[in-house]
């Protein structure tokens, strides 16, 4: 069976039938999404998306907002980007301080972060890439806390990360921000089906 890379509005819901069903719909995705969670150091956090959490995320929006059909060519274009499709993994990346001072300052020291963002498999580097069209460091140099981060894998990369037990690490190496974590195996190998 092959994943699907691309949300068609066929595949919508009509949102009476969202609702009926939303509490199961939810309750299932998040105990699939606690594989695709990784803390990495203290404040940052990656949700790695794919075809189901974004699916998820469109019929949220259209739930939530109650736009319409007209409301739907926006959402598929803004989460259609954030599928993996094929040889790639995406994460959305969260900074999170609770505290609004600190996390000012904090985000203040991290312009750049979005391009040191890394997947090390087999002792190979593959370097995060911010989604083509979001600036998320200001022109003073100030971090946004929230960056979509794509990670093109070459052939031998991904399948390193196919097999079962592979050692992949996850990091930041930025100045401001150096941590970096080992994917836990549950992890690795949800992650694994992402991918071709």
């Amino acid at each position: 069976m092959s994943t699907k890379r691309c949300i068609e509005p066929a595949d919508i819901l009509a949102m009476d039938l969202y609702a009926r069903e939303r509490k199961q719909l939810r309750g299932a995705l998040v105990a699939k999404k606690k594989f695709r969670r990784v803390e990495v150091g203290p404040v940052a956090t990656f949700y790695f998306e794919n075809y189901e959490t974004m699916w998820h995320q469109v019929h949220e929006m259209l739930f939530i907002e109650k736009g319409g059909e007209a409301q739907v060519p926006d959402e598929l274009g803004a989460y259609n980007t954030l599928i993996p499709q094929g040889r790639e993994l995406v994460a959305t990346v969260m900074f999170e301080i609770d505290d609004p001072e600190r996390r000012k300052t904090f985000l203040a020291r991290l312009g750049g972060v979005e391009h040191a963002m890394f997947l090390e498999i087999a002792g190979q580097r593959a370097m995060g890439q911010a989604e083509d069209d979001l600036d998320r460091t200001n022109a003073e140099g100030k971090a946004s806390s929230v960056h979509f981060i794509h990670f093109p894998l070459t052939e031998e990369q991904a399948a390193a990360f196919k097999a079962p037990g592979a050692r992949v690490l996850l990091g930041i190496e930025h100045p401001g921000y150096g941590h970096m974590t080992v994917l836990p195996e549950a992890t690795r190998a949800a992650l694994a089906e992402d991918l071709d």
